[in-house]
């Protein structure tokens, strides 16, 4: 019997799971908490009380999985909003217009994206959950891993035989650890961290703001000096918004309720989200959260590499919240794994080392554009930025200027920023010529909301 072992139950384990069950007979997951039955808050996922957002090529990606998933998650209550149309975003270039659809998000709790897609996986009967079990290291030599050993909550310790063990347990993994252990090298690894803090609060949006309010968007200008500052207010279900807000060092938000709309309304670069939640009730505190390094492993170009063991999702790479790409990316990888085992055939010669690849590749884009940003706030890195770093960046900035004013340019970053090409469509001889060029229409002075989204998120008495 073919079988795999899943580590983590999380969102980036239960695709795993899903895009295995093509080839293996039984997918194990092993889940060191007791997963809820729906969306609700579970343990050791803090991540879960701050916006959560999916990118088209995200979306896309976990409806080949799970077929029907969006239109699920739409019916429980997310959004679905265009881009740029439904976004009123300044980035550090300027305002965007709201230009017509290119791509879309799916908006919603991170406790009910995990509990649409948790209900369609664990409907499959060669998926098994094992809950409260932790797994120890992995079984087998340099060559090749053979299971895994557990301990569950009595404290009985056991070993889980597969064919392929996948690692998805998030920032936390051990993988580096359990590799050394079976004489393996440890892997090449880098980070980046702005050592940004982020602050969220939930609120009720008023009555007439609760259906078609787009996302609001203040982005930080990180090639300024000193702190960058953002700020987002998304909508999710049950007519609500949920409001981060982020600095980095020197300029991060306090997790004090009475400090978070005055750093809304004076510390952004324009003060439109806290003018927008001064009148929203809210609903809960503020969760506040430090660990936001970009940190990536480069388990890809580890030599030798063990057939029968895959890493991926965060415990592969970990990016900072505030660019939204984990979730999307983590099911770009599922896509992976499973195109990948189809194309090779499960248990063929270097498989693994194969499959290491494949999930690498949707990593990159959504690293470089992470870093790219990241990599310029003040003891981000040892070293600061290298000068491909400011090449880019100062080209970068051209084209978001550029995208200012010029449609086609704004939807050749969206195509990028919603991972479904990727950057090397910002490097096509009609976009160089479009940015030497610049804006065709002169910059917005304001936030593109209309009279009607002011009048119905801002009401008068």
């Amino acid at each position: 019997m073919r079988s795999a072992v899943v580590l983590g139950g999380s969102h980036a384990g239960m695709l795993a799971a899903r895009a295995l069950t093509e080839s293996a007979d039984l997918v194990t997951i092993v889940e060191r908490d007791v997963l809820p039955e729906g969306p609700e808050g579970r343990k050791n996922l803090p991540q879960a009380q701050h916006p959560h957002g999916l990118w088209s090529g995200g979306a896309r990606a976990i409806e080949e999985l799970l077929p029907g998933f969006s239109s699920r998650f739409q019916e429980a209550g997310a959004h679905r909003l265009a881009l740029t149309t439904d976004m009123v975003a300044l980035s550090s270039q300027g305002w965007f217009r709201r230009w017509t659809e290119s791509h879309h998000m799916l908006l919603g709790s991170r406790d009910l994206l995990d509990a649409t897609v948790r209900a369609q996986v664990l409907g499959d009967d060669r998926i098994r959950l094992v809950e409260r079990t932790q797994a120890l290291g992995l079984e087998g030599t340099s060559a090749t891993v053979t299971g895994v050993r557990v301990r569950d909550h009595d404290g009985v310790e056991r070993v889980l035989a597969a064919d392929l063990v996948v690692d998805a347990t998030g920032r936390a993994s051990r993988a580096p650890e359990w590799l050394k252990a079976l004489g393996l090298s440890a892997p090449q690894v880098r980070e980046v961290n702005s050592g940004l803090a982020y602050a969220s609060r939930m609120y009720r949006a008023p009555q007439h703001a609760r259906h078609g309010f787009p996302v609001v968007n203040v982005q930080a200008a990180n090639r300024d000096p000193g702190p960058g500052r953002s700020g987002y207010l998304v909508p999710i279900e049950n007519g609500r918004w949920l409001v981060m807000l982020t600095g980095t060092r020197g300029g991060e938000p306090t997790p004090h309720e009475s400090d978070f709309e005055r750093f809304a309304t004076e510390e952004l670069r324009h003060p439109v989200i806290g003018e927008l939640i001064a009148g929203a009730e809210p609903l809960s505190g503020v969760a506040f959260t430090r660990s936001t390094s970009n940190r990536r492993y480069y388990y890809e170009g580890s030599r030798p590499w063990p057939d029968g063991f895959t890493v991926l999702g965060d415990a592969l790479a970990a990016y900072n919240p505030v660019y939204g790409h984990g979730m999307s990316v983590a099911a770009q990888s599922a896509v992976a794994l499973r195109d990948t085992i189809r194309a090779r055939g499960w248990g063929s010669p270097g498989l693994a080392r194969a499959l290491q690849k494949a999930v690498a590749r949707p990593v990159n884009a959504a690293w470089d554009l992470a870093t790219g940003q990241d990599v310029f706030y003040p003891g981000a890195t040892e070293n600061g930025p290298t000068l491909r770093d400011r090449i880019l960046a100062a080209y970068v900035d051209r084209l978001l200027l550029t995208a200012t004013g010029n449609g086609r340019i704004a939807r050749r970053f969206t195509d990028v920023s919603s991972l479904e090409r990727g950057a090397h469509v910002l490097l096509t001889p009609s976009v160089l010529l479009a940015a030497v060029a610049g804006p065709l229409k002169p910059q917005l002075t304001g936030p593109p909301l209309t009279a009607e989204e002011w009048k119905a998120a801002v009401p008068r008495g």
